[in-house]
């Protein structure tokens, strides 16, 4: 005979096991530290990276004003904005990527418990259903 709960529970455990449980089965696998460093490393990088970009392009854009006036420049005053000027966007980046990526984690790991308390709900269950031998 059919179980209407059962069916309900398994129907509800497969969808989340297709969406959005993959990625918290994957997030599972790390220690919290752990994964929020790594996150918290690749956003550091990625900034770097366009932060490079982005000062190429501005020296490309630039570039007819800083050859005609490369002599008198104060490369100390500019060195020690752009220095500066990064230093503030990889603390901006970083501590924004170790709360987000940390917050991520714990509501990954609460939906996974509920994923865990299903799963025991649903054996349970099967157990009642079958009849010991």
């Amino acid at each position: 005979m059919l179980n209407n709960n059962r069916i309900r529970m398994m129907t509800k455990l497969a969808v989340y096991e297709e969406k959005e449980g993959k990625e918290d089965i994957r997030l599972s696998k790390y220690y919290k530290t752990d994964y929020v460093r790594y996150q918290a490393i690749k956003s550091v990088i990625c900034a770097t990276i366009g932060y490079a970009l982005i000062l190429v392009l501005i020296f490309m854009y630039q570039s007819e004003y800083i050859i005609k006036n490369a002599v008198t420049l104060d490369y100390k005053t500019i060195g020690i904005f752009i220095a500066g000027f990064y230093i503030i966007t990889i603390t901006i980046y970083g501590f924004a990527s170790i709360v987000g990526y940390s917050l991520k984690y714990d509501r990954s790991r609460k939906k996974l418990g509920r994923y865990y308390k299903m799963l025991k709900r649903l054996e349970k269950i099967y157990n009642e259903e079958t009849p010991e031998s």
